[in-house]
């Protein structure tokens, strides 16, 4: 072959093979692009350039979608439940740490402590009063004149050198007088047993604030029920009325009845005289008796310091 023609088949094959390796170049790329983002172009463009390789394409990565959905999920179904893992059991009682009968015990137990404050309280204020240290006399009590169960006169001077309890109430009285008169009777056993001495010199005295229906029969009838130490006074309405003026004590009838029954509502006070006849010391209802017998053993064996 002439040698012109030869170099020109040389450059041809030359630019043939340097086309070819270009485009196998180009092919190459676009193959590992395709790879990389959707692997099924890669597959196809291998295929289209000739390549016979049959292997599957490799498999996605796997994805977190379906995971992080059933977080969300339980996150919104167990929020506040007390149970994060979503197992349906928190461990916890679905019952209230209050119950009625728990509510109605703390009711019970305030009421009753209310009920003590009150007593207790009130016993305080009347231990304070007593120590409190006072000059001159007070304007309770004077002369009186009443009769006694024989229906001798008995006055004021009938108990002088004697300590008195003297208490006004009627012999109908339903609770109180005899609850009050029950409790001078604690206190003289008292006295007899821990201080004889001074039991002997302490008269107790009952006087009737209802002459019209305590008669001296209807008296004695009553003062079986009572200490036997006690003396037991009445009188005409008028000398009552004065007596118990002098003492300050408020009497009234109350629920009368159409067949002329009734009660009578009156102070509920022991009036405690000394030897002479003056006032030592006032107790009232609430005192107990063991309050009383203290402050009696006190005014009787108390020694002033001039």
């Amino acid at each position: 072959a002439p040698p012109g023609s030869s170099i020109k088949l040389l450059n041809t094959m030359m630019l043939r093979t340097a086309a070819s390796r270009g485009l196998i170049r180009k092919l190459g790329n676009a193959a590992t692009i395709c790879q990389t983002r959707v692997p099924i172009v890669a597959t196809c463009a291998r295929s289209n350039s000739g390549g016979s390789s049959s292997a599957p394409p490799p498999p996605p990565p796997p994805s977190n979608a379906g995971a992080a959905a059933s977080s969300v999920k339980y996150a919104k179904t167990t929020a506040g439940t007390g149970d994060p893992e979503g197992s349906g059991s928190t461990g916890f009682s679905t019952r209230g740490p209050v119950t009625w009968p728990a509510l109605g015990l703390v009711a019970i137990a305030a009421a009753s402590a209310v009920s003590y404050y009150k007593i207790e309280r009130e016993r305080r204020l009347e231990n304070a009063m007593g120590k409190i240290v006072s000059t001159g006399k007070p304007a309770i009590g004077g002369p009186w004149s009443l009769v006694d169960l024989d229906g001798n006169l008995v006055t004021n001077e009938s108990f002088k050198g004697k300590w008195t309890l003297l208490y006004f109430g009627f012999a109908r009285c339903p609770d109180i007088c005899p609850s009050e008169m029950v409790k001078i009777g604690k206190v003289m056993d008292t006295l007899e047993k821990e201080h004889p001495k001074l039991r002997g010199q302490i008269q107790p005295i009952f006087v009737s604030i209802d002459p019209a229906r305590d008669s001296l029969k209807a008296l004695r009838d009553y003062a079986k029920d009572f200490h036997p130490s006690y003396v037991f006074l009445t009188g005409a309405p008028q000398q009552v009325q004065a007596m118990a003026k002098k003492y300050r004590v408020y009497m009234s009838k109350a629920d009368e009845t159409e067949d002329g029954d009734y009660l009578v509502d009156h102070s509920i006070v022991v009036y405690f005289h000394d030897e002479t006849g003056d006032i030592a010391d006032c107790f009232t209802q609430s005192m107990r008796p063991s309050d009383i017998v203290e402050k009696v053993v006190e005014r009787m064996t108390f020694v002033p310091s001039y």
